[in-house]
């Protein structure tokens, strides 16, 4: 389950005056120019504007990761220039013949068949080199399903189709690749990426670092604490848990281990914060537009749904290292160590200018596309307040370049879970396995949940955030929306279990990138990780069942579901990590255990019984525990993990 990530360091690695390098930044530029262009002046129609982006993507794939590999330089070989070659012949295609194939009213001809399947072999083998082979595997099942329905027995038996039907499904409607997924990384994802590259390339990664140590490093364990909220805020500027952990991790993580965390703890906490990083407005995850697209509801509403969630996931990833920190015995960073908070915002704070721009037109129901061609503008403009921040010709070209790579991986994401969902609409096997679901689940929602977050576990550890999200949310969301759960909720449910699936074991993507860093066992900061991030596994159920944790509902009813599941959020931290106030024996992890599902759950009845049960947690752990001696014990081991704590 090897995959590539596209713009990481290591990606096509060329050397500095081959024509494949020249090759990839004249593309880049195409493609920035293209969407700057569809974004702020005149959009083409759906079907041309997805085509060209795809073009364009793939074009970059067998520059980027060219069949022959080797010795640190990468060339595109003479097959990866046929392959090129190929997709301008199939891509244009379309663009050239765009309206004798409308006007043949879904009647293919023998080229349309001919550059259709050559398109699709063309997206398949690009997603094999930027992806791996999983989602390769998982799209050619679905095709391949189309033509076996007549010899499958029982439910998922359908009468078959032939090649030139399913041929003409994928390529000559926007039912299949150039369908909702792939039109929103057209329209929205390469905006938002090259936003936030070219911020990146201005400084704005060190900025929020800084930041962050500003605000928290001088709080108890405040390195962790500085990794949470780094992570947090580049989350908002990344959208990949991998990325996120080597952008920031190379800093935090060896800070957090000076600090006096154990490696296998400071990494599970960069993985953690990482990963979070998809959920926090206002630029989520890729998929977050898509679910705006398939809801048709404003991103917006995805925006403001996601903001109570992601504060509570990081409120119990802050409560987790604090209460570490305090086991430990562990204290923030000297003063003289620490960058001045006014100095910082007076350096770097016009950075912040384009975000609140971006937010400003989204709360005004502009569409994603103007929102983001605005905050585009307003970066340009604020680039200029400082000189040390102008944008120059190089930073455009880096920031382009850069912006084209990071795309790669969810245009192709969006292309092959357009073969995924072609065939579902085709074979109507999408209804079919809802049904499954509903019947597995005997009618049972809590079953129903726990079978669709598996699924999208599962999913989430070979497949990038967005193809898990769409692979799972098509067929199980659907299901979800049968039995009573709100459609918003049913999405974001699924949407979330693929983002963690970044820390869940045997296959963290989050964790292995820590590792690398940290110097430690994958396996190990991924089960960390679980254990720090534990209220991420839990909360998604709250929303399903009460809607007010995606701010719906009466105000009142928000606010105090909101603060009881933070309580709950405290004492689940509290009682995985083993302290409260004092370090707590087994007892007292297992009432606060209690007790914060209890407030999690939403109901009046249920908050006030987790309360006292939380309470009486806390007296016991004041009246019985213990100080734990500072330094004396070693980071990321909680007690009663292998030893007993004060007080049992």
């Amino acid at each position: 389950m090897r995959a590539r990530v596209a713009g990481n360091g290591n990606a096509g690695r060329i050397s500095r005056h081959t024509p494949t390098l020249v090759a990839i930044i004249m593309v880049s530029l195409m493609l920035t120019l293209f969407q700057l262009y569809t974004a702020g002046i005149s959009m083409f129609t759906a079907w041309i504007q997805r085509d060209v982006h795809l073009v364009l993507i793939l074009i970059l794939v067998f520059l980027i990761f060219p069949l022959r590999r080797g010795g640190g330089v990468d060339r595109a070989s003479r097959l990866d220039w046929v392959l090129i070659g190929l997709t301008l012949a199939s891509g244009g295609y379309i663009v050239l013949f765009y309206q004798d194939i409308v006007n043949r009213l879904g009647v293919p001809s023998t080229l349309d068949l001919v550059f259709g399947g050559i398109m699709i072999l063309l997206i398949l083998e690009a997603t094999r080199r930027a992806t791996g082979w999983v989602l390769v595997i998982i799209a050619g099942t679905f095709l391949i399903y189309n033509f076996l329905g007549p010899y499958i027995p029982g439910m998922l038996g359908h009468k078959g189709y032939s090649l030139s039907r399913v041929i003409s499904q994928m390529y000559l409607t926007t039912e299949g690749i150039f369908g909702v997924p792939l039109g929103v990384s057209a329209n929205y994802i390469f905006l938002f990426i090259f936003l936030t590259s070219m911020l990146e390339k201005l400084g704005m990664g060190d900025f929020l670092l800084k930041l962050a140590m500003a605000l928290m490093g001088r709080f108890s364990g405040g390195p962790a604490k500085t990794a949470v909220l780094a992570s947090g805020l580049m989350g908002t500027i990344s959208g990949s848990a991998v990325a996120n952990v080597v952008g920031t991790g190379t800093f935090t993580i060896p800070l957090m281990i000076r600090n006096g965390y154990k490696p296998f703890f400071a990494g599970a906490v960069e993985a953690c914060a990482s990963s979070g990083g998809q959920l926090m407005p206002p630029i989520m995850g890729a998929a977050a537009f898509i679910i705006a697209e398939f809801l048709a509801i404003p991103y917006i509403s995805v925006v403001a749904a996601a903001l109570i969630p992601a504060f509570l996931y990081y409120l119990g990833v802050l409560f987790s290292v604090h209460f570490e920190a305090r086991r430990l015995g562990l204290t923030g960073l000297p003063r003289a160590q620490l960058p001045n908070l006014r100095q910082v915002l007076r350096e770097g704070g016009h950075f912040l200018i384009p975000l609140g721009v971006l937010v400003y037109f989204l709360i005004l129901q502009y569409t994603p596309i103007r929102a983001g061609f605005y905050a585009i503008l307003a970066m340009f403009v604020v680039s200029f307040f400082r000189r040390e921040t102008w944008l120059n010709w190089r930073r455009f070209q880096e920031g382009a370049v850069a912006a084209a790579r990071n795309t790669i991986a969810v245009a192709l994401a969006c292309a092959a879970a357009g073969l995924v969902i072609g065939s579902i609409n085709l074979t109507g096997v999408g209804l079919k396995i809802s049904a499954i679901i509903i019947s597995l689940a005997g009618g049972t929602l809590w079953l129903a949940l726990l079978l669709t977050a598996l699924v999208a576990l599962i999913m989430g550890m070979g497949l990038p955030t967005t193809a898990a999200y769409i692979v799972t949310g098509t067929m199980a969301a659907p299901a979800l929306a049968k039995m009573g759960i709100l459609p918003l909720a049913a999405h974001l449910f699924v949407f979330y279990f693929a983002i963690i699936s970044a820390i869940t074991p045997p296959v963290a993507l989050a964790a292995y990138a820590a590792a690398g860093i940290a110097r430690d066992n994958p396996m190990t900061i991924g089960f960390a990780a679980l254990r720090i991030g534990v209220a991420a596994f839990i909360v998604p159920f709250i929303f399903a069942y009460h809607p007010a944790l995606l701010a719906r509902g009466e105000t009142l009813d928000i606010i105090w579901t909101t603060a009881s599941a933070a309580i709950g959020v405290l004492a689940l931290a509290a009682s995985a990590i083993g302290y409260l106030a004092r370090p707590a024996n087994r007892l007292q992890r297992i009432i606060l255990l209690a007790g914060s599902l209890l407030c999690i759950h939403p109901g009046l009845f249920t908050d006030l019984i987790g309360i006292i049960l939380i309470g009486l947690g806390l007296a016991l752990n004041l009246l019985r525990g213990e100080k734990a001696p500072a330094g004396t014990r070693e980071a990321g081991i909680p007690a009663g993990e292998g030893e007993s704590a004060p007080g049992e």
